[in-house]
């Protein structure tokens, strides 16, 4: 716990666990909301057999990107949050989209 804190740049256990908090409600809104957009988009697990979970993945992945910043702000922490996704999408290549 204390190097994630170090980490992450926090320093109170009440930070901490509203921030563990918002990845687990974040996780379970978009495994939830998954269902209807995937539907909404007309994938269904009997057309695509093996490929919709990868597909569903794929697809989840920005909704979750969303709502974590979204989630983060309801519980007062967006500066977190907003960082860390800059921090993430970095990594993987979409830091174009933040040029300073």
């Amino acid at each position: 716990m204390e190097s994630l804190k170090q980490r992450w740049g926090i320093h109170s256990n009440s930070q901490f666990a509203i921030i563990i908090v918002v990845f687990a409600v974040t996780g379970s809104v978009s495994a939830w909301a998954s269902k209807p957009f995937c539907f909404w988009l007309g994938i269904q697990k009997e057309d695509l057999d093996v490929w919709f979970t990868p597909i569903r993945l794929v697809l989840i992945f920005p909704l979750y990107q969303v709502l974590l910043v979204a989630i983060g702000f309801l519980f007062g922490q967006y500066n977190f949050f907003w960082a860390f996704e800059k921090k993430l999408l970095k990594k993987i290549g979409l830091g174009f989209m933040f040029k300073n």
